[in-house]
């Protein structure tokens, strides 16, 4: 029993890794997103 609690809780430590890590990601992603875009502005602005 405490084997199956310790492989369960095993496990749903992987998958919210797994979770945070693409959470993760796509937060980046927007950021770099929102930092283009603040960029174009910048150049068309500046024109």
């Amino acid at each position: 029993m405490i084997r199956a609690a310790a492989i369960l809780t095993a496990a749903l430590a992987l998958a919210a890794c797994n979770t945070v890590e693409g959470a993760g990601k796509d937060i980046q992603a927007g950021g770099k997103a929102i930092e283009k875009a603040a960029e174009k502005t910048s150049k068309a602005i500046s024109q």
